[in-house]
């Protein structure tokens, strides 16, 4: 089969997921020798043995969303049979990760041979309580295996940089998970690997963080001594009720972490940012003054830490009258 041919066949009956087995591409009527066409003419990406992926959708994806597919083709091409837990608990669970985190990370009671598991595949020999498992389902009605909430945030923590894993954290809080359950976990584990970690990481969660990049603010902020500055702040205004990411009301200063999502999730752009003028200008009649964070700044903290610095030095000068 010619090229073109064989990419319309592929696009004409690729079933509904993003990732499909080869059970599934056969079903559609895509056999062996056409998926092996489609792979050699690179328009399927093999993930692993036995499940798929079309090339073109693979290359306009965002890396977290690279991850969460490699995640689904190792559940298509072990017929769901692994318990997944760290950062793979945490994709499956929902939760905010940031960063490329292209491992799978699975949890057994035995010893994987090193041999046998793929190149991507992490395997973490630790015991389990019925406490800590839970089951997720699939669109079309499978169980995945993972681990609770509280065990994943956990043990993202002993093997993530903090702020990768408060991320993971602050958004398992806010999303229902119970520190109070997280503690106790901790506390029945005893001293082990990571303890330590872990401990760190349950002292700095705060589940109002709204995003990523607020966590990764907040720590920020807490790092330079600067923990005047509250989360989720709302001060009252003549064009309504204002919420800013972090404020401290002995400054007037108020801190926005901005983010593209913010202002295009639900409303026009041009709405949302007229509306966010308005209300600025109203708060700047009040006496508060914006700093605003962006990824960029986040990724320069001793640039941002002088830039902040200054302008908190710049707000106690006497203003003209």
């Amino acid at each position: 089969m010619k090229r073109d041919e064989v990419r319309a066949l592929v696009d004409d009956r690729w079933p509904e997921q993003a990732v499909a087995s080869t059970r599934q591409l056969a079903a559609a009527g895509l056999d062996d020798r056409v998926v092996a066409a489609a792979v050699k003419s690179r328009a399927l990406l093999r993930l692993r043995r036995g499940a798929y992926v079309r090339s073109m959708h693979w290359h306009s994806l965002k890396p977290w969303d690279r991850d969460h597919l490699h995640l689904v083709a190792h559940f298509e091409s072990t017929h769901g049979r692994a318990r997944y837990s760290h950062v793979s608990g945490a994709l499956l669970h929902g939760f905010f990760v940031f960063g490329s985190v292209s491992a799978v990370h699975v949890t057994t009671s035995y010893s994987n041979s090193r041999a046998s598991a793929a190149k991507n595949v992490r395997t973490h020999k630790l015991p389990l309580t019925q406490a800590e498992l839970a089951s997720l389902w699939t669109p079309d009605g499978r169980e995945i295996f993972t681990t609770s909430p509280e065990r994943t945030v956990l043990d993202c923590a002993r093997i993530l940089p903090l702020d990768n894993a408060a991320v993971i954290g602050d958004h398992a809080l806010r999303k229902g998970a119970s520190m109070e359950a997280m503690r106790q976990l901790l506390n029945d584990s005893g001293v082990t690997r990571g303890g330590r970690r872990a401990l760190d990481l349950l002292n700095v969660l705060d589940g109002r963080s709204e995003s990523a990049g607020e966590t990764r603010t907040r720590l920020l902020l807490h790092s330079l001594g600067l923990r005047m500055f509250e989360p989720q702040v709302e001060i009252p205004t003549r064009e309504g009720l204002f919420r800013a990411d972090f404020a401290d009301p002995g400054s007037r200063v108020i801190i926005e972490f901005d983010g593209a999502a913010k202002y295009t999730d639900y409303k026009p752009t041009a709405d949302v940012l007229l509306a966010e003028r308005r209300r600025e200008n109203a708060l700047q009649e009040l006496g508060w003054t914006f700093f605003r964070i962006n990824w960029k700044a986040l990724d320069r903290p001793g640039e941002l830490q002088q830039r902040l610095f200054a302008f908190l030095a710049q707000q106690k000068r006497p203003r003209p009258v």
